[in-house]
């Protein structure tokens, strides 16, 4: 007869190995970074924060927020979308909503000549500047852009970017 006895690696699979992974997390967590860096805007070097996000009907935007020396350095939000695919026409309101709370941020495309004089059509600049300073914590926001996109989510820490170039 044969004698069934418990491994050792049942033990260290199930016991000892996740108490092992738990420990390393405590003391070394996963750290998310946002990430800004100098970028060509306008055809200077500026700090900015740029990502790629996708709207519920999983098109790709661009995002870039950076302190505009064309508007007094006041902060200006990009959204970029790919060219040919579509048109923006303005004056348009970018609207921003987190929770309860609703913003409506000014179009400035026209005031920038680069885009205004750009036959793509295929980005517009919005006044960041009172939203950021109206809000305290990093939290989401959901954008919407008339005739363009519904809903647009933006994660916390695309906000903290945001906030960190003000």
């Amino acid at each position: 007869m044969k004698k069934i006895t418990k491994s050792n690696k049942n033990i260290f699979l199930k016991g000892i190995l996740p108490l092992l992974l738990l420990i390393s997390f405590v003391f070394n967590p996963i750290i998310v970074s946002a990430e800004v860096a100098e970028t060509e805007i306008n055809g200077e070097l500026m700090t900015a924060s740029s990502e790629f996000l996708r709207d519920l009907d999983f098109e790709t935007w661009q995002l870039v927020a950076y302190n505009s020396p064309l508007f007094e350095d006041k902060l200006i939000l990009r959204v970029i979308g790919y060219p040919g695919n579509l048109r923006i026409d303005h004056p348009t309101e970018l609207n921003v909503e987190s929770g309860r709370k609703q913003w409506i941020l000014d179009d400035k495309t026209l005031l920038n000549p680069g885009l205004a004089n750009d036959g793509r059509q295929a980005a517009a600049e919005f006044d960041l500047d009172e939203l950021i300073q109206n809000i305290e914590k990093n939290r989401p926001l959901r954008l919407s852009l008339p005739g363009v996109f519904s809903e647009l989510p933006v994660p916390p820490f695309v906000v903290k970017e945001w906030r960190s170039l003000n």
